[in-house]
């Protein structure tokens, strides 16, 4: 096992709830409330994706995605990491809030039909505060080094991100997605070795990290960090002492967590909740196999595993629900 059990079940419940969570702001999404003749609870800022075939709007994924991996790569090479963290500042924001948002249509419908006028702005009660709670949230994940609030936004943030895709595809088209995205996992972590760099360099110089991001250390070394913190000695000494201490990095990446919400939400939407129940256990199972038979020292792609757990969860529910 790469890390120790406490390491792996805080990854895999982080996985977990953000599945839920996922799961939660999807169905809502799906069943807008009505009050009259308006529809309140629409994805908020403009978000809403059109109405496109499931085909086209795959091609238009995909080649989104390329863009996205093709920008990024420019902006490490650049070291434009104003622009990194700014861009991931706005997404981080805007995830959040569709989020928070349906929470509070769901508290009261009405909030997500009052309008606020702020000049050439006029968002509704709910995207206001939305926006206004994520801001803190996102400054303090992106710019603040925080482990405690960085994961716990990272539970908000692929649940909205993916409330944008699910309508625009149908399982199939997530089927092939995914098979994708695994391919791509494959190459970028073991033979470009593109996936290390760019965790390295998120995490080196933009300070945060897209995934979810546990910190830890060898019993050896905590019993080590003790006496040093104990022992009466001057603080430059003790700083030495812990510059010799390793740090140990679990780290389970971004598309990792959010197209088994894509998926859970499009077969939800084919098939109901059983079903996308189902997925979303495929899933959790097949991430913790790859998490008890990984070595320390090695990388491992984790959506083909996932993909896999994905597929047996679909099949399952087929032939069951």
């Amino acid at each position: 096992m790469k890390h120790n059990w406490k390491v792996t079940a805080i990854l895999l419940s982080m996985f977990v709830i953000t599945q839920v969570i996922g799961l939660f702001v999807t169905a809502a999404y799906a069943n807008p409330v009505v009050i009259g003749n308006e529809t309140v609870n629409l994805v908020p800022f403009g978000m809403e994706p059109p109405a496109v075939e499931a085909a086209p709007a795959l091609g238009s994924i995909v080649f989104s995605f390329v863009i996205a991996i093709l920008l990024i790569f420019l902006l490490m090479k650049f070291k434009a990491a104003i622009v990194l963290r700014t861009w991931f500042f706005i997404v981080v924001i805007l995830a959040i809030g569709i989020v928070l948002n349906i929470i509070l249509v769901s508290v009261n419908p009405d909030w997500g039909l009052r309008e606020i006028n702020l000049g050439i702005l006029t968002p509704t009660i709910a995207e206001f505060v939305s926006v206004i709670v994520a801001l803190p949230l996102a400054f303090f994940k992106v710019f603040k080094r925080e482990i405690f609030t960085h994961n716990l936004t990272e539970l908000l943030v692929y649940p909205g991100i993916a409330v944008v895709f699910i309508p625009i595809l149908n399982v199939w088209t997530a089927i092939a997605l995914l098979i994708l995205i695994s391919a791509y996992d494959m190459y970028a972590v073991w033979h470009s070795g593109f996936m290390q760099k760019m965790a390295k360099y998120q995490i080196s110089h933009l300070k945060f990290f897209a995934g979810f991001f546990v910190p830890y250390m060898s019993k050896g070394d905590r019993v080590k960090l003790q006496k040093i913190k104990s022992a009466k000695k001057s603080k430059k000494d003790k700083e030495k002492a812990l510059g010799k201490l390793s740090v140990n990095l679990a780290i389970l990446g971004g598309g990792d967590v959010v197209f088994p919400i894509i998926t859970a939400g499009v077969v939800m939407a084919a098939g109901g909740l059983a079903a996308a129940i189902s997925v979303v256990v495929g899933a959790t199972l097949a991430l913790a196999l790859l998490f008890y038979y990984s070595e320390k020292g090695k990388f491992y792609p984790a959506m083909p595993f996932i993909t896999g757990g994905i597929l047996v969860g679909l099949g399952f529910a087929y032939l069951v629900f």
